[in-house]
């Protein structure tokens, strides 16, 4: 295994990225949420799984000023999904994977919903921001398979909201009782948390199978 800290220039704008190669055919592009990284127990471990089931995994490393978030949504996502496609295009240019898998938590959910689903990839979309009216309804219009993970004291868990997409046949929707935006169980419930992140990574692992 091979780990590569990379960093690449877009107009004068500085874009790093993790790459940990397994010398697999099958590569995992991991968006982090705004203060959730990669070093957090639900990306932690699933990083750990895409490895152990022999991915290739690429970590982004981005980060906003709070000032973004008073922009219209369009222009957040499409400012975050340039940054995403620079580095994945940077990626393609030394590798040819067959598959491709997309993992997001929060903030990093943005770009996979509005740009990157297709029918060529598998995304597994960790506590969307289903607030947003156009997270919603991106997840209404698409007909790419999907896991959706989110906990039920998640201030973005919209009860219709995740019962339409519950009924849709390409998604599978998890809801974990009492946990928050991070998926620990409120409050402060350590076994439990560590008993609920072991359930959500088997469900991960379930879907990749799949």
């Amino acid at each position: 295994m091979r780990v590569s800290e990379k960093t690449i220039v877009i107009d004068q704008k500085k874009l790093t990225y993790t790459h940990i190669e397994n010398n697999s055919h099958i590569v995992c592009y991991m968006l982090s949420g705004a203060g959730y990284t990669y070093e957090k127990p639900l990306l932690y471990y699933s990083t750990m799984l895409l490895l152990e089931k022999k991915f290739d995994v690429v970590h982004v490393h981005y980060s906003y000023e709070k000032e973004l978030f008073n922009q219209p949504f369009a222009d957040i996502s499409e400012l975050i999904y340039s940054d995403v496609s620079e580095v994945i295009a940077d990626v393609e240019k030394q590798f040819m994977y067959e598959e491709i898998f997309f993992l997001g938590k929060s903030l990093g959910t943005i770009p996979i919903i509005m740009k990157l689903m297709n029918g060529k990839s598998k995304h597994v979309l960790l506590t969307p921001l289903l607030k947003l009216d156009e997270i919603h309804e991106a997840l209404l219009a698409s007909d790419h398979s999907a896991l959706l993970v989110i906990g039920e004291e998640d201030p973005h868990f919209v009860p219709t909201k995740v019962e339409q997409l519950r009924n849709k046949a390409n998604l599978i929707v998890v809801t974990v009782p009492k946990a928050n935006h991070s998926l620990d169980i409120q409050p402060f419930k350590s076994l439990e948390s560590v008993e609920s992140l072991k359930e959500i990574i088997g469900n991960i692992e379930t879907f990749i199978n799949g």
